[in-house]
């Protein structure tokens, strides 16, 4: 009966002002609520909540009497506050055994930590509407930020596995019973099949145990790569159950397989300027697009004429129903030389090229194969005074090469290259499907807290898987916290920003509870962000100004930190 007048009741009952307890029950009309006590142990003596032995023999004789009478409402003759304080902490006893599994919220956990757990109602504070039909994988779940990540989404409502690399019974002990444990390991493709398999969104928290760079590009480069890759087949799969069409499937615009799907496509020179003095001693210029018997296609040529460029272009040709508005960019599969290349998007209407308008984004490739992924919002008008790109308006696209801006590659030979010249295997090109919330959460780091000795392997590694996640195609949140730290969370304003400008540090709990907000934010879409607590700068060094946001239950605090900054970055 005391679990229901505390959970359901509806009145207009307040205890008196004069009540010296810590925690207890507030009552306002329809909503219960508890004053936050973080410090309040699990138990405490009758003599610190308040009320002598006096008192509770007046609450023991009035009980007698009301015994046997039937009543359909509370009124404040039948709960004083000491009363209403004990069967509080009873309330909070109980409750605690039930969810001990789960742990604290707000921090992540130590044996020896006492943590308390207060609630308004079932759960309802944490509900996520959307978290029913929801599942996610959780990589690095026994991590310090993916314990508390896990419990975070069990208390909403989600429904949660967990990637380890073994079952032993000390890893199983520190997840809650309801967690879908599975066995695997981010740098064994084979073994993540079983896990991505009916998962909605994933959150990698996985970090390297050691500063060896093996061991770091396994686990915070490669494990990306495996972990994008195998969600990205799972979701094929979907797509093709449901005849192609999935939310996350990307449109094929070229697919170069064979000679015959190199037609259409056309090799253009041209000169941004005509020098006649230099013309009479250039090499010139020329360039060809063929299928090799080796299976590639191949754009390759040379450059030696100052001002000039060779372009591959053809229009598009869109499946019914298609248009590009609809996606949120493109995405080249390409290798060679490790040169950087030129798209142009032409828009306007076909009959009448006088009206046409140009939109530009350059790319950098790198020696071998690599997937370079180009949103819509890269582009920029050739004219300044032309508007904004409207994706649903191009009709053709134009890869361009010219020898200016040409920078030096990283690879073994590279520096003997002459840079005026060019080779770039073709794959395909899609379209990126411009979906509204984010599919892949990655937990990153700023390198701020690490030996300086071991930083820069650190970053390189971070850097590769983070590069990795925004080419795969999939809606991307990459956050990268400052050091982490043991201690509650949602006590200090957090600075949102970009650019490597952070140094503070932020509680492990924070960044979890960043992770879990971002999974249906839209502004969380396709952003990379670092955060940090909140600092004041030192007088002389203000690089910018310094936006605060105080975590809040209350409200969503990330879609304001979020909203000012930019995409694709």
């Amino acid at each position: 009966m005391a679990l229901r007048q505390i959970y359901h009741l509806e009145t207009g009952l307040r205890p008196s002002s004069s009540s010296s307890l810590v925690g207890i029950p507030v009552l306002n009309p329809g909503r219960l609520r508890f004053k936050p006590s973080p410090a309040l142990p699990l138990a405490r003596p009758r003599s610190e909540l308040g009320g002598s032995e006096e008192q509770g023999k007046a609450e023991k004789g009035d009980g007698d009497a009301k015994k046997g009478r039937r009543k359909e409402g509370v009124t404040l003759d039948d709960v004083n506050p000491v009363g209403l304080g004990r069967r509080s902490r009873q309330i909070f006893d109980e409750v605690w055994r039930k969810f001990s599994g789960l742990g604290q919220i707000s921090r992540s956990l130590t044996d020896d930590d006492d943590g308390l757990l207060l609630i308004r109602g079932p759960m309802c504070e944490f509900t996520v509407p959307e978290a029913q039909d929801t599942t996610v994988l959780v990589v690095g779940a026994t991590s310090r930020i993916g314990r508390i990540v896990v419990r975070k989404l069990m208390l909403r409502g989600y429904k949660v596995k967990a990637l380890v690399r073994k079952a032993d019974p000390e890893v199983i002990d520190m997840l809650p019973r309801s967690v879908s444990i599975v066995v695997g390991d981010v740098g064994e493709p084979s073994t993540l099949r079983a896990a991505v398999q009916g998962c909605n969104k994933i959150i990698y928290c996985a970090t390297a145990r050691s500063a060896i760079t093996g061991d770091l590009n396994r686990v915070d480069y490669q494990g990306v790569c495996n972990v994008t890759k195998a969600f990205q087949d799972y979701n094929n799969q979907l797509a093709q159950l449901r005849a192609g069409k999935s939310s996350k499937s990307k449109l094929l615009l070229a697919k170069f397989k064979s000679a015959e799907s190199l037609e259409g496509w056309e090799v253009r020179k041209g000169t941004y300027f005509q020098d006649v003095v230099a013309a009479k001693y250039d090499g010139g210029m020329d360039a060809k697009f063929e299928f090799t018997e080796t299976g590639d296609a191949v754009f390759s040529g040379y450059v030696f004429t100052r001002g000039g460029y060779v372009e591959l272009s053809k229009k598009f040709s869109l499946p019914l129903g298609s248009t590009l508005d609809r996606y949120d960019g493109l995405l080249l599969s390409v290798g060679g030389n490790g040169k950087s290349y030129i798209l142009i998007l032409e828009t306007g209407p076909l009959a009448d090229t006088s009206q046409s308008k140009l939109y530009f984004a350059r790319i950098n490739t790198k020696v071998g194969f690599c997937r370079v992924r180009v949103p819509f919002s890269s582009f920029r008008p050739v004219k300044p005074d032309d508007p904004p790109l409207d994706p649903f308006l191009v009709h053709t696209l134009t890869i361009r090469f010219e020898p200016r801006r040409q920078k030096l590659v990283e690879a073994p030979g590279a520096n003997k290259q002459d840079p005026r010249s060019f080779k770039l295997i073709m794959e395909y090109i899609k379209a990126l499907p411009a979906g509204i919330e984010t599919d892949f959460i990655l937990v990153s780091c700023t390198g701020s807290g690490i030996e300086s000795s071991r930083r820069d392997q650190v970053l390189k590694a971070k850097k590769a898987g983070e590069d990795a996640l925004r080419r795969s195609g999939l809606g991307y949140t990459i956050i990268r916290p400052g050091p982490l730290q043991e201690e509650p969370g949602g006590q200090r304003a957090l600075i949102f920003d970009q650019g490597n400008r952070i140094s503070q540090g932020i509680s492990c709990a924070d960044v979890a509870d960043i992770c879990v907000k971002a999974l249906h934010d839209s502004t969380a879409r396709n952003k990379s962000f670092d955060v940090c607590y909140e600092y004041v700068a030192e007088q002389g060094n203000e690089l910018y100004e310094l936006v605060a946001h105080l975590p809040d239950k209350a409200n969503n605090y990330l879609t304001p930190a979020l909203s000012v900054l930019e995409k694709n970055t």
